[in-house]
């Protein structure tokens, strides 16, 4: 049988769209495997050791996700010029499995010895398997200049809060080409340490290490709070100018010294004191008054009473809060001699004050 033209016409483009519909699509490149350069690589120097942390990557140069088996080795680079288009100095190619997908990785180099101006410049670069990389990270420099070794934290409690001292360390010294100065640190027992405080800067005048072979630093943390441990470090910080950015470049820190702020300080001994008769129709009294004690922690006052050839007794049952006090339980014709001592908070009572007399007279 015939088939009439216009039909083969019409089946021929039917069958031709028929027959493209199982035609696969051109087929995709293979993904590279190349991890993304971390972007966030940062870096902290602590003596000679430099801390470069960053965060690992998740996806590959071609936005697929990083495969745990494709990951390779990670290449820690170096340069002494700011930038770097290419790994200049390899510092250590770390072995697969150093790093996962996504998570926060970190490593530590030590800085070359000699070298002591400038910076240094490090990136980091994130091998495949196969030992390719997609280029390297940002680049941060860290600076060269020498730190200080740690002196020997010494402390003692004073009345004024804690008080932590050391000797000068040859070099540390404030102004110069140089600069260093200490940064004492406080942290309270048992706190985490994020926690830690500042508690001052010191810095050393300049001068011959010979003329100095009796200077002690010291500073009080009077912040400190009694009935309290802290541990106390104090760290040499050196500090660069790098423009018009300054930059501190911490030394070691020194051996931590725990410190108990118990208060045995009683406060300042009452002065001024004063004792004044006065007599209106049956009332009778002494009314004492004298100079207000200032410590913080005062608590009160106590009065104590003598009469001739007697031992002196103390006369107030409670505190008086205030620097004055009257004396109702007297006789005519007797000499009452006072003294008052002050009290802080946790019980620690001052020495008495000078004594003062008054005589009431015969009715």
């Amino acid at each position: 049988m015939r088939i009439p033209r216009l039909a083969l016409l019409l089946l021929g483009p039917a069958a031709l769209l028929l027959a493209g519909c199982g035609t696969p699509g051109a087929p995709l490149p293979p993904t590279l495997d190349l991890p993304q350069p971390p972007s966030d690589l940062k870096a902290t120097r602590k003596g000679n050791k430099v801390t470069l942390t960053w965060s690992a990557p998740t996806k590959t140069t071609d936005g697929a996700l990083v495969k745990p088996g494709h990951m390779g080795a990670t290449r820690v680079c170096r340069a002494s010029q700011p930038v770097m288009d290419r790994c200049a100095e390899t510092v250590n190619e770390v072995m697969p499995g150093f790093w996962q997908p996504g998570k926060p990785a970190s490593y530590i180099v030590t800085l070359p010895p000699g070298q002591r101006r400038g910076f240094a410049t490090y990136a980091v670069e994130m091998l495949n398997a196969r030992g390719r990389s997609g280029g390297l990270s940002n680049q941060v420099e860290v600076p060269l200049a020498p730190t200080f070794a740690a002196p020997l934290l010494n402390a003692r409690v004073t009345a004024d809060g804690p008080e932590l001292s050391w000797r000068p360390v040859v070099g540390c010294v404030a102004g110069g080409e140089t600069s260093c100065t200490f940064r004492v640190r406080r942290l309270l027992q048992g706190a985490p340490p994020e926690r830690e405080s500042v508690v001052a800067d010191i810095a050393d005048r300049p001068g011959p290490a010979a003329d100095r072979t009796d200077t002690v630093l010291k500073v009080t943390d009077g912040l400190a709070e009694w009935e309290k441990t802290y541990i106390y470090r104090v760290t040499p910080i050196t500090h660069v100018q790098q423009g018009n950015q300054a930059i501190e470049v911490e030394g070691e820190d020194s051996a931590p010294v725990e410190v108990f702020a118990h208060d045995t300080f009683p406060p300042a001994v009452p002065s001024g004191v004063q004792a004044v008769y006065s007599g209106l129709a049956q009332q009778k009294f002494i009314d004492l008054t004298w100079a207000p004690v200032t410590d913080a922690d005062l608590a009160g006052y106590n009065v104590y009473r003598r009469e001739e050839g007697a031992a002196p007794v103390k006369i107030t049952s409670e505190l008086v809060k205030t620097p004055a006090f009257r004396d109702a339980n007297i006789q005519p014709g007797h000499t009452y001699s006072y003294r008052v001592s002050a009290t802080d908070l946790r019980g620690n009572e001052s020495a008495q004050s000078q004594e003062t007399s008054e005589q009431v007279p015969q009715q």
